[in-house]
């Protein structure tokens, strides 16, 4: 399985290193010296990382045969693709890929369908579960151990227990507003 582990950002100095943007929760893995990863466009590689060093908060990456800023800023907006092995899980025993969550169908503790996980979202603060109802509108759940009580990667499936609001349609919102 092919994940964007990272993407080419502007050139650094004039010695062929760039800064990326990492987009993969092990760097130390994905991007380590001697890695190969496919490139979109794929004209752009593959890319084998020479060397690779944080400066000022940042990764800065060099390729093998990227010597100068001209080829370095040539790299800029390439997205950098890793090979996973889709059965390999992260070392936290709480911890999941992307691609483990993504088709996952989402109930609540009594059973109840919510929908199924089309998309993760990164904030800054927590990950979010974008979810696509049966009636094909979207939910957004926080990925929060006080309201995602379980995953269930052999049932392939979420377990929640949402405050109220989390989930309830407008409709049923609004209906309970008119009978009070």
């Amino acid at each position: 399985m092919q994940l964007v582990v990272a993407r080419i950002g502007r050139a650094h100095g004039i010695k062929g290193e760039v800064t990326v943007e990492v987009r993969t929760d092990e760097p130390e893995l994905r991007l380590a010296p001697g890695a190969v990863l496919a490139t979109d466009p794929a004209s752009a590689g593959p890319l084998t990382i020479e060397t690779g060093r944080v400066h000022s908060g940042r990764l800065l990456l060099r390729f093998e045969g990227v010597s100068d800023r001209t080829g370095a800023e040539a790299l800029r907006n390439t997205l950098l693709i890793a090979e996973v092995d889709p059965e390999e899980l992260p070392e936290g025993e709480d911890e999941y890929y992307d691609h483990q969550l993504v088709d996952l169908d989402v109930v609540t503790a009594d059973g109840t369908e919510v929908g199924r996980i089309t998309e993760i979202s990164h904030l800054p603060t927590q990950d979010l579960f974008i979810v696509e109802r049966p009636d094909g509108s979207e939910v957004m759940i926080p990925f929060v151990e006080e309201i995602v009580a379980e995953i269930d990667l052999e049932e392939q499936k979420a377990v929640i227990t949402p405050p109220p609001g989390l989930i309830d349609d407008r409709a049923e919102i609004a209906s309970s507003r008119d009978e009070s």
